[in-house]
């Protein structure tokens, strides 16, 4: 019906618009024009870009070019926007112009249209003018590199970090507790010589440690700003203190140290920060699935596999056979782990996408670096509460397989020579005897020293047998 409607107009004429919206023409337009997934930037990015916008308003009052009356709705309308009040008002579907220009004015005809209502305007008329005031000393072009980097960085400082750290004090306390376990270890999926079990669980430790430090070391990158080059990276239609004051307002309210790019040029062009930190994560990924992968043949089983440890029991694991219980926490890390990888692929094809003055594929490469950051926080945190904490060693079953493993004749290599150990751990899988067995019955060596040798503990840790 007409009355459902209001007339709101841009450079191109008359648009119908929603009468209930605080968006606008230009809004419309790409909701109309980009009818395609339904998927919209997050929520994060959302806040990342009504918080510039509240800081270019607050540089843009001190620098006398917006007045005090027009900043204060501004600010107003955007920290609405920023506490997540208006998020059912960003409608333009992410796969939309590659600049992200459509989402930035959708945030400039709220801000704008929630002002106006703040001052007791009609919504539309104009008194405060989306590109004149809230897109002031601004372009889609520095703004939506500069929102990238603003919200990417609060999420790995404020949610990814701390949910690593958690993780990796939940593996070394794990290895401390296992110290005294030990096992047999494994190569090429095959029973090697033996490990603590404590030791293995201090490398998935390290894993997370590492993984941690390399995004920590990557996401400096994204300290860097675009904001002040407007267009094309001149800054043109800019006041020379514009990006200063802005960022500097950026960095108090984020309480993260933001500053501006030292190349425009670079920074509009190119998105290298963005797929270095993408490549971090990716890395962390890869470390998930070894870590997860493990964890779920270890406790593979419970009576048929190996069983070395258990993992907390979640949930049922089967609809058809009753008392089954699968390690679901392990198969949604590998799930996340998939998809950051699969969000690497796109952002590097996104990077490539630098043509001249502006990257051209920045909409998507948000989405799925966000989504790489957060989902990888989110699991992490589960894996830790609901996964890791809980899990427990089964030590017999290690000792018991210790015992069996042909590899445990390694130790007798140095003393007996090669070859000589070789037959033994043949005669050992023919006849199914253990090493020791065999190597006592063919008398190799005296029985203290043949323990001694064998001892899985000495094993362990370094040392030539005979030299000992």
């Amino acid at each position: 019906m007409a009355a459902d409607y209001r007339i709101e107009r841009d450079s191109m004429g008359e648009v119908k618009v929603p009468k209930s919206a605080y968006y606008g023409a230009q809004t419309q337009r790409a909701v109309e024009n980009f009818p395609v997934s339904g998927i919209g930037f997050p929520p994060r990015f959302i806040r990342a870009l009504a918080l510039i916008k509240h800081a270019a308003a607050s540089a843009n009052r001190d620098l006398g070019l917006l007045n005090d009356k027009t900043a204060d709705v501004i600010h107003r309308a955007a920290q609405e926007v920023m506490e997540g009040k208006h998020d059912k008002e960003f409608v333009v579907d992410i796969f939309q112009t590659v600049s992200g220009t459509s989402t930035n004015m959708n945030a400039n005809e709220v801000i704008a249209n929630r002002a106006l209502e703040l001052m007791g305007q009609e919504r539309g008329t104009k008194g405060v003018h989306p590109n004149d005031h809230v897109n002031m000393s601004q372009s889609s072009n520095d703004v939506i590199p500069t929102a990238i980097h603003v919200s990417a960085l609060e999420a790995i400082q404020k949610e990814l970090i701390p949910a690593l750290k958690q993780l990796h004090g939940a593996f070394a306390d794990k290895a401390r507790e296992f110290d005294r376990i030990v096992k047999i270890g494994r190569t090429h999926l095959a029973d090697a010589t033996p490990i603590r079990l404590g030791q293995e669980f201090g490398g998935y430790a390290r894993q997370i440690e590492l993984s941690t430090e390399r995004i920590q070391t990557a996401a400096k990158g994204l300290e860097e700003l675009a904001l002040g080059g407007t267009a094309v990276g001149t800054g043109i239609n800019t006041h020379p203190e514009f990006p200063r004051r802005t960022i500097e307002h950026i960095s108090r309210m984020t309480e993260l140290p933001f500053r501006e790019a030292k190349n425009h040029f670079e920074a509009q062009a190119a998105k290298d920060a963005v797929v270095q930190v993408s490549g971090a994560l990716k890395t962390l990924a890869v470390s998930f699935t070894k870590i997860a992968n493990d964890l779920r043949w270890l406790s593979s089983g419970p009576r048929c596999g190996i069983g070395e440890i258990g993992l907390p029991d979640t949930q049922p694991g089967s609809s058809i056979m009753p008392g089954k219980v699968n390690p679901v926490m392990c198969e949604s890390v590998l799930q996340v782990a998939a998809h950051v990888i699969g969000c690497d692929a796109t952002i590097t094809i996104c990077g490539q996408a630098g043509n001249f003055e502006l990257n051209v594929m920045m909409p998507i490469m948000a989405l799925r670096l966000l989504e790489a950051i957060t989902f990888s926080a989110s699991v992490a945190k589960a894996f830790t509460e609901k996964c890791v904490v809980g899990i427990e060693a089964n030590q017999e079953r290690c000792e018991e397989m210790i015992e069996k493993s042909l590899a445990m004749v390694t130790a007798l290599a140095p003393v007996i020579g090669y070859d000589a150990a070789a037959k033994i751990a043949k005669e050992s899988f023919t006849t199914g005897k253990t090493v020791r067995e065999v190597a006592r019955a063919h008398k190799v060596l005296p029985d203290d020293k043949l323990n001694k040798i064998l001892d899985p503990w000495r094993m362990t840790e370094p040392g030539i047998p005979e030299k000992d």
